[in-house]
């Protein structure tokens, strides 16, 4: 089995689980691959050497499935390293809330265990992609939770033309503006008011921040509609931001938002549901008072 592991370099307390990992995958005979800066931080910061084959260095590698050791920043940096190439990505969290990354440390030896076994399921899960005539510094376009408009933090806010499947929407006066995935609606979107929507929903989800008036609220529309914006801004820039990569547009720029024509790979336990996920993360049903 070819594994590729991916981290976040802020772990120092998430050793014993790393090491933990390596071990398991050395008893199961994997053939591991690390990504190069991932590896210099366990040499040079934890002080560990682990057991490889190989260092990802560049988009030329081929695995059984990839390993995202971290939080959900870590996990989402891993689907831009896996892109369109299919491979699944199941994510252990060493991080925070965890939607994404939502293996807990007590499951490590089970969870890899039923991998080695194949005992899980995949999940595809929609992206969305923007298209430009701007240039931009990535040219890696696509976003598993969202694509946010931003006001930067010197200018007042801005106003967003939004167009649907080419009709007029209306324009958003705001500090910005969410378009969330399913997968998404638990991470920025869910911050702004959006709602949840479950990962296997066909739609995609549109969240004003911080609204220059309170009637406009979040809309959800079918996942195959087009989005087209046009946004202006006083200060003269602003940010659009895919998964938390930002590129700077002039006031004026004109973008469009779809659905990509590829998924990203989700491994999930069979006993693992996002019920189950709303429960332990946000707390549904528990009584906070106890």
């Amino acid at each position: 089995m070819k594994v590729g592991v991916f981290g976040s370099n802020s772990q120092q307390k998430a050793k014993e689980s790393i090491v933990q990992v390596f071990d398991i995958f050395k008893t199961g005979q994997a053939k591991v691959w690390i990504e190069q800066e991932f590896y210099e931080y366990l040499r040079q910061e934890l002080n560990y050497n682990p057991p490889f084959v190989g260092l990802i260095t560049d988009a030329n590698f081929d695995l059984d499935f990839a390993l995202s050791l971290g939080g959900d920043g870590t996990f989402l940096r891993t689907a831009t390293f896996i892109g369109r190439k299919g491979i699944p990505i199941i994510g252990i969290n060493t991080g925070r809330l965890g939607f994404l990354a939502d293996i807990h440390a007590d499951e490590i030896e089970n969870t890899l265990e039923e991998i080695f076994n194949k005992d899980f399921l995949v999940e595809d899960r929609s992206l969305l992609k923007l298209e430009t005539a701007e240039y931009l510094v990535n040219p890696y376009t696509y976003a598993l939770n969202e694509i946010a408009i931003l006001k930067r933090e010197t200018s007042s806010m801005i106003s967003i033309h939004t167009y649907i499947n080419e009709a007029y929407l209306t324009t958003y006066l705001a500090d910005g503006l969410v378009v969330s995935t399913p997968t998404g609606s638990t991470a920025y979107s869910l911050s702004v008011n959006g709602p949840i929507l479950v990962p296997q929903a066909k739609s995609f989800v549109l969240s004003p921040i911080a609204p220059h008036s309170l009637n406009v609220r979040p809309l959800v529309i079918p996942d195959d509609y087009d989005m087209n914006f046009e946004v202006e801004v006083r200060g003269g820039n602003f940010l659009v931001s895919m998964d938390g990569r930002s590129e700077v547009f002039s006031s004026g720029a004109k973008f469009s938002i779809k659905k990509a024509d590829f998924t990203t790979k989700i491994i999930k336990r069979k006993n693992q549901t996002f019920y189950q996920t709303l429960r332990d993360k946000l707390f549904w049903g528990r009584d906070i008072r106890e």
